[in-house]
């Protein structure tokens, strides 16, 4: 009788890359990881998903600080996410502690077979691949492996404990620490001209006076309930703030990466007995803050990071790709947010709208009815103008009302700028979506022109001036960039809309407010600029830079696809100590699309099963496809029912996969496309 044979073991490829970080003097190889259990992040900055797997990982790390290491391999989309200057401004604003290999022309990711942002590796201590990763939302089943891991190296005598080869680099002080966002006070100021900033770097607000630079007032402390003389923050510039979570007074109150910044008005306010909105990101909350007392309160979110229409999959909204646009059934404060970026005030609809970031959606929250909604986007990631429960948006990040109450949207992720038309102004009494510039996820560049032909590079910012106009905090072009709708010139002709740019070499601006003179014409902008840890004022030019740097293409290596039938598979392991969720059937899903749409013949839409058959049209030379795989699972053994009281999982990854296609596999082409949503080894 022979025995089955083994699945083979995978030796892990070398880190091969550029530029090491927070190592020192040393570069690092999989030798000198040897003996422990290696974790590689595949991310990329510009991501958001990557930046939650980062803040899932810090417990992780925390607790097996002996025997594993975490090694990010940053695998950049964007042109300025290859800078070194860049990834090194990253790790300092993230505050990652464990070893980064800059990998600019994406080697390592192609020798892990790496498809998405973020895609986590597990090494074992002899140096081999125990599990592939996509996604984020698997942290809870890495505790189990790596104690499985721990217990069979310690046994095996692989096991190496003691410190690992992170370094970590000098603290620096400085007043505002990769400022986000600011707003002008106005009369709610401690003196006129002020302007608030979401220091958010420091975990802090930050009231500066007209000149941008003195510091006034902070709101957000550091865990002991006094504040931080200047003196002591120069000998210790950790001691500033510290990341948290706490309401309270403005020494006690604690923020995690604020980053936008809301005024109500004056009547909602003295209604709500609080004056700002604050979307505070990494805590996955809305907060709300009174600037008389300094009192910090929480209006929304449970602190819990929501997956992507998580509470809604076996819903049949879900099941059709639109989303309900009513408010949320249990309270505010007890529904999940994800990354809220930005928030503005809609005085049209009487609400506030938030950029939800982490499941490219925009929800609305209402300060007197304390109703919390989805008011825009069905979580799926891409652009798709329409009705806004059937709109798609990727990363919103910056929000802007104009004098017609229409919302402008900074759509990062796809380097375009939206707008959505309120529902007091459609016929269908939906907010209508659009797009002004922009083409996909993978396309960005810099070029002025029209705006068909514009492009931009993950704008993070935008605002109105008061000729219609809109102005772009162009964030990886570091540039400041102006849409001009079409115009009637005095003579009758007509000027057509085009894109230009009104200032350069900023470090990676976010964030625009626009100043007026009595008459209301725009005299000056001031520009938070981030990566130089400043606000800046500049003057309005009456005439533009041009620029045309060309239009580009994310340069992540496309996928061989032989033409006709293509057999989709997903694989995933649910973590040890838990099992697929069949209480209700099938807890697995797979949503399809592409770019363009002819690019598949069959095979779209959304199904139970991680397995699809599709059909690519030998018509169409190149596209991209978008899939969403969807697995649940709970805390159980297999062959014994799922208790009520068991906690569930829901993992998911959506893929935007650049493809090219081919009449055949002679040149390197695939006749299968095989994903990994959860792969052990």
């Amino acid at each position: 009788m022979t025995s089955a044979p083994s699945t083979p073991r995978i030796r892990a490829s070398e880190l091969v890359g550029e530029t090491w970080f927070n190592v020192g003097d040393q570069d690092l190889s999989l030798k000198d990881l040897r003996g422990k259990i290696v974790v590689l992040d595949f991310w990329a900055f510009c991501c958001v998903n990557c930046l939650h797997v980062l803040d899932e990982l810090r417990p992780l790390e925390e607790q097996y600080a002996d025997v594993l290491v975490t090694v990010g391999v940053h695998s950049p989309k964007f042109d300025y996410e290859a800078e070194t200057s860049a990834v090194a401004a990253a790790i300092e604003r993230y505050d990652i502690a464990h070893p980064v290999l800059n990998d600019p022309a994406l080697t390592t990711w192609q020798a892990y077979t790496a498809r998405a942002w973020p895609t986590l590796v597990v090494v074992d201590p002899e140096g081999y691949v125990v599990a592939h990763l996509t996604g984020e939302g698997h942290v809870s089943g890495l505790y189990s492996l790596i104690d499985q891991l721990v217990e069979e190296h310690d046994a095996k005598g692989t096991l190496h404990r003691g410190e690992g080869p992170y370094v970590a680099p000098e603290p620096v002080a400085r007043d505002l620490k990769f400022p986000a966002k600011a707003i002008a006070l106005g009369s709610r100021g401690s003196q006129e001209g002020t302007f608030l900033v979401a220091d958010t770097g420091h975990h802090r607000l930050v009231e500066v006076a007209d000149d941008l630079e003195t510091v006034l007032q902070t709101i957000g402390g550091n865990g002991t309930g006094v504040a931080i003389s200047a003196e002591a923050a120069k000998a210790d510039p950790d001691s500033i703030s510290v990341r948290g979570y706490a309401d309270g007074g403005r020494d006690d109150a604690l923020f995690n990466e604020p980053h936008g910044l809301a005024l109500l008005p004056d009547t909602i306010a003295a209604e709500v007995g609080y004056d700002l909105l604050v979307a505070d990101a990494v805590n996955h909350r809305l907060r709300a803050v009174n600037l008389t007392t300094g009192e910090v309160s929480t209006v929304a979110g449970n602190g819990v990071q929501r997956l992507i229409d998580s509470e809604r999959v076996q819903d049949e909204a879900g099941q059709s790709g639109e989303v309900e646009l009513t408010p949320f059934e249990v309270g505010a404060l007890e529904t999940s947010l994800s990354t809220p970026w930005d928030v503005q005030y809609s005085t049209a609809e009487e609400t506030a709208i938030l950029a939800m970031a982490g499941t490219h959606q925009l929800f609305s929250y209402h300060p007197v009815t304390k109703e919390l909604a989805v008011y825009a986007g069905t979580a799926l990631e891409g652009l798709v103008d329409g009705a806004a429960d059937e709109a798609w948006f990727a990363q919103s990040s910056g929000l802007s009302f104009d004098a017609q109450d229409t919302l402008w949207v900074a759509d990062a992720e796809t380097s375009a700028i939206r707008y959505v038309v309120p529902s007091t102004k459609t016929d269908s009494k939906k907010p209508e979506v659009g797009t002004v510039i922009g083409t996909g996820l993978f396309d960005f560049g810099f070029r002025d022109g029209t705006p068909e032909d514009a492009r931009l590079q993950h704008p993070l910012g935008v605002t109105n001036l008061p000729d219609g106009s809109v102005l772009i905090a162009d964030t990886y072009n570091h540039a400041i960039r102006r849409w001009a709708p079409q115009t009637i010139n005095p003579d009758g002709t007509t000027k057509p809309a085009e894109v230009t740019t009104v200032a350069r070499d900023l470090e990676e601006p976010s964030d625009i407010l626009v100043e007026t003179d009595a008459a209301g014409n725009a005299v000056s902008i001031v520009v938070v600029e981030t990566n130089a840890h400043q606000l800046v004022r500049i003057s309005v030019p009456e005439k533009f830079l041009h620029v045309d740097e060309g239009a580009k293409q994310a340069q992540r290596p496309a996928t061989k696809l032989v033409s006709g039938d293509v057999p989709l598979n997903i694989s995933f392991s649910a973590p040890k100590g838990q099992k697929l969720d069949e209480r209700w059937g099938d807890p697995t899903q797979l949503t399809i699309s592409s770019t363009p749409e002819n690019l598949l013949l069959e095979g779209e839409g959304r199904e139970t099963g991680l397995t699809r058959q599709l059909k690519l049209n030998p018509e169409v030379s190149e596209g991209v496809l978008h899939v969403t795989a969807r697995a649940a699972a709970c805390d159980g053994e297999e062959g014994q029912p799922i208790p009520d009281s068991a906690a569930c999982h829901l993992y998911q990854q959506d893929w935007g996969i650049p493809v090219t296609i081919h009449a055949d596999t002679s040149d390197g082409a695939h006749a299968t496309l095989d994903l990994d949503l959860r792969g052990i080894h």
